[in-house]
């Protein structure tokens, strides 16, 4: 049953015009045995001009929880706009009340699935992705949001060149991605398995945004001593991408440690 805070948070959502929350029936146009069949919502190649108040490079954060990084980056890199992508819409919540109450310009936020981020963006939309403590999805690979599925659905609307930035506390999630990487000859622009030990890891991230803008689960993770990895490579590639054919899936995963996290934050 949900809680009155939660149903509190639910109808203040609705309020926030930088928020944008579509139904499935606005992106799902049929169900078929080999899966959903998509079809583009409204706000497909109109972000800038109904979501921001000026027109800017687009930076998305997938699976952005509480919204913290996405805020924090549109705050320091202004010359951007920021769209955190979630699926918690009570989680959103706090990112998209800060982002009113502060009158952001540069920030929006999209409850959706990331199954569906296609419909979303149009070709060449997006300037750069990042994936911030995602879940390293140890037994299905298709889940992992840069397997080969998810970066062909990237593909489709990051504009040529376009970065992808993963900072991740999972070496077998880092290990995995760097294998896809390398299996399809993309561009690797900075890999380090310890961020914070390796200052100079990346020259991509400006405004400090790499060692200085942390998550609430990466705070968590410094705290548990665990190594924060970093990878961030361009989806240069032309053809189907390909599964990595040299990952130890079996060994990655029996390295990956227990994470003490309060899954309902």
């Amino acid at each position: 049953m949900m809680g009155h805070g939660k149903r509190k948070k639910f109808a203040e959502n609705e309020t926030f015009r930088c928020l944008l929350q579509p139904a499935s029936s606005e992106v799902i146009d049929r169900r078929e045995s080999s899966g959903l069949v998509l079809k583009d919502h409204s706000v497909k190649g109109h972000w800038n001009e109904k979501m921001f108040a000026a027109a800017q490079p687009i930076v998305l954060e997938l699976g952005c929880g509480k919204g913290e990084y996405t805020i924090d980056l549109s705050q320091r890199i202004p010359g951007r706009n920021y769209i955190g992508v979630d699926i918690k819409g009570a989680r959103l919540w706090k990112g998209a009340k800060f982002a009113t109450l502060h009158q952001l310009p540069n920030v929006a936020f999209l409850r959706t699935r990331i199954e569906f981020i296609e419909a979303f963006f149009a070709p060449g939309e997006v300037s750069e992705i990042w994936l911030t403590f995602s879940d390293p999805q140890l037994k299905s690979e298709n889940s992992r949001l840069t397997s080969p599925l998810f970066l062909e659905r990237y593909r489709k609307f990051l504009r040529p060149g376009g970065i992808v930035h993963l900072k991740t506390d999972s070496r077998f999630l880092y290990e995995y991605s760097r294998a896809v990487a390398v299996e399809n000859g993309l561009r690797i622009l900075a890999a380090t398995t310890d961020l914070y030990g390796d200052r100079d890891a990346d020259p991509t991230a400006p405004g400090g945004a790499l060692f200085e803008v942390q998550t609430f689960y990466e705070r968590m993770f410094l705290k548990q001593g665990y190594k924060i990895t970093y990878l961030s490579f361009t989806l240069d590639h032309e053809g189907p991408y390909l599964h990595p054919s040299d990952f130890d899936s079996d060994y990655w995963r029996s390295v990956e440690g227990p994470r003490q996290i309060l899954r309902n934050v």
